[in-house]
């Protein structure tokens, strides 16, 4: 039954793509302007655009905004931009891009691979093929370390570099965490082997390092402490702060018993891992990512990053670098407190800022306990976020003080960076300063990045097709509003892939 509506969305989807990749609204920000079918992609984000703004958008013409419109990120001229990327790699990704942004189709996946249905060896080969030959290349760099590297040659050859990260999630005991850690380590190994600078960060997830339910219960103890503070965890090592008042604090209410020898130890093992990981990343001269994840688990991964980093972020070195996620609503008064009290300790501050990939499970959690979720009540709100919690971190690289991963896909954060980058008087090639997107993702914005003399890297997940499914799941699943709402990326290789057809069939004529 499933397989049959999946064939009737299919049938339905390339009907609809027919009609909407010549035409459709182009979201920048949380402003909206038309595109016509003609030339879709005929204004030059550099200018003033006469748009309609959002019923919830105010009038914000300020010299800050007069700034940001001085820089010039070039969109306009799709030749320059994608004079790297085959024909062939164009149509396929804007196929992608449009059935992944087609929720009918995204819905049903979802549903078909948390079904039984995957139970069965022959509809499993089945789903698996069309997964791996649709979102999975679209998405992830490789099932291996080998299939990886040539996809970050690929893109070293067209001007970007790679964040590498074996792409697997959520390990339960210590023997699924050293095998992942043994991965993780085989990385930076790697990196020695590839041309200098082309990787600009490994990234590790805590979850794949560090048994999940000891992270969920760590987490408790943190927050624990933050609310009592005569309750003592003997174990606890010197760190930033993790937590805020206003962080959320309902996934523990009540008291949590103390951590048994047998859950110190395994602590210990956990936190000697992303160590020896940073340690052998500072000897190669690679920074390492912490990812972020859910709030649940997320202040036992800030304190095991922060107290790592006070550790190898000293004498200038900007090796370890958290993550904060500013769809929280706590997130900027956290960043606050960690730079001041990394300026106080004398360690470099390295963050990566995201705006966040749980929206949906957070909210349903909150709502779930009695509580208001702990998201940003609209995007402007989470976009403001974003660009406070950036110009911040622009500052202590100015200073000295921080070094920054600026994570967007989102044209309007990528723009106001870059003048606050400019304003600052910071070097566009500055390794403290970097760009990045995920693979599949706002392409447009990483070439125009790159084009204008910033350090821009794509995020590459890697791993076995059906390990890396949880990635790819939630890659849809949170982001299908996203790739619905937001049509520039498709709008500007449509626009590409007509200038190279027109040119192939029209013959050159010298004046």
């Amino acid at each position: 039954m499933a397989l049959r509506n999946t064939r009737i969305l299919l049938r339905e989807f390339e009907r609809k793509s027919l009609n909407t990749l010549a035409a459709s609204p182009v979201v920048i920000g949380s402003v909206t302007t038309s595109i016509t079918s003609a030339d879709p992609c005929s204004f030059d984000l550099t200018t003033p655009i006469t748009t309609k703004a959002s019923p919830t958008e105010e009038d914000t013409t300020t010299p800050e905004k007069a700034r940001r419109s001085e820089i010039k990120l070039d969109f306009n001229d799709g030749k320059k931009l994608f004079s790297s990327v085959t024909t062939g790699k164009l149509i396929r990704s804007m196929l992608n891009q449009q059935m992944a942004s087609y929720e009918p189709i995204v819905d049903v996946g979802i549903k078909v691979m948390r079904s039984r249905l995957v139970e069965t060896m022959i509809v499993k080969d089945f789903i698996m093929s069309m997964v791996k030959h649709t979102f999975y290349d679209h998405f992830c760099a490789g099932e291996n370390l080998d299939e990886a590297k040539k996809t970050l040659q690929k893109l070293w050859n067209g001007g970007l570099k790679g964040i590498m990260d074996y792409g697997l999630e959520d390990a339960t005991d210590n023997a699924s965490c050293n095998r992942n850690y043994n991965e993780f380590l085989k990385i930076v190994e790697t990196t020695k082997l590839l041309p200098p600078s082309s990787v600009s960060y490994a990234c590790v997830k805590v979850t794949a390092i560090f048994p999940i339910s000891l992270l969920k219960r760590v987490s408790d103890l943190l927050r624990w402490e933050h609310k009592d503070s005569s309750f003592h965890l003997p174990w606890k090592v010197d760190t930033l702060p993790m937590l805020a008042d206003s962080s959320p604090f309902y996934h523990t209410m009540s008291r949590p018993n103390h951590l048994t020898p047998a859950e110190e130890y395994d602590l210990h093992q956990a936190h000697q891992r992303l160590i020896k990981l940073s340690e052998k990343c500072l000897e190669s001269k690679l920074p390492l990512l912490v990812d972020a994840e859910y709030s649940s688990v997320q202040p036992a991964i800030d304190y095991l990053t922060y107290s790592t980093m006070i550790r190898i972020n000293r004498e200038g070195n900007r090796i370890v670098h958290g993550t904060i996620q500013t769809y929280f609503r706590d997130a900027k008064e956290r960043l606050i407190q960690a730079t001041e009290a990394a300026e106080k300790m004398g360690v470099m501050l390295g963050l990566k800022l995201v705006r966040g990939a749980y929206l949906s499970r957070e909210s349903q959690l909150a709502s779930s306990l009695g509580f208001p979720s702990p998201i940003h009540k609209s995007i402007q709100d989470t976009h403001a976020c974003y660009d406070e919690c950036a110009s911040i971190m622009l500052d202590k690289v100015a200073k000295g003080t921080g070094a920054v991963v600026l994570a967007t896909h989102n044209i309007e954060s990528g723009r106001a960076a870059a003048s606050k980058v400019e304003s600052l008087g910071l070097e566009k090639s500055s390794e403290k300063v970097q760009f990045a997107q995920l693979k599949g993702m706002a392409d447009g914005l990483s070439f125009a990045l790159k084009n204008a003399g910033f350090q821009v890297s794509k995020y590459l997940p890697y791993g076995p097709v059906d390990m890396v499914i949880p990635y790819l799941l939630r890659r849809a699943e949170e982001n299908k509003g996203l790739l619905s709402a937001s049509t520039f990326d498709r709008q500007l290789m449509s626009k590409e892939v007509t200038r190279r057809l027109k040119a192939a069939v029209t013959p050159s004529t010298n004046h």
